[in-house]
């Protein structure tokens, strides 16, 4: 089982950015799925994910309304499309999968992936 976060690099503030995180090994239809980041210094936190059970994905308030998770079951990834790009959201950003229940505790993930770098600077 493998996941990997990529798409990462640097943007300038106000710009646009898509994550992607590609599964193999298993079928993220079925999990749950989360992203996360860790900023320099900081304690990685959770930032967004999106149930099996509802259509209502989360944001976490730093986030929301410039960030927008979404799925593709038939390539099997997850996407994080980030716009409107801040300097703090500087950060290494991870996907998570995690069944039967996910939030924004890392506890509750079953699988992670590397991480990517999102530098945000002019």
């Amino acid at each position: 089982v493998q996941l990997q976060a990529s798409g990462g690099g640097l943007v300038q503030p106000g710009g646009s950015l898509r994550l992607s995180c590609a599964a193999s090994g298993l079928t993220l239809e079925r999990y749950g799925i989360g992203w996360f980041r860790q900023a320099p210094g900081k304690e990685r936190e959770g930032i967004s994910f999106s149930r099996t059970s509802d259509g209502s994905p989360y944001y976490a308030p730093s986030v929301k309304g410039r960030f927008t998770i979404s799925r593709d079951n038939a390539k099997n990834t997850v996407y994080l499309q980030m716009t409107s790009v801040k300097p703090e959201d500087t950060a290494v950003y991870y996907c998570a999968a995690g069944w039967p229940t996910i939030g924004t505790i890392e506890s509750e993930y079953d699988y992670w992936g590397k991480g990517t770098l999102v530098t945000v600077s002019s």
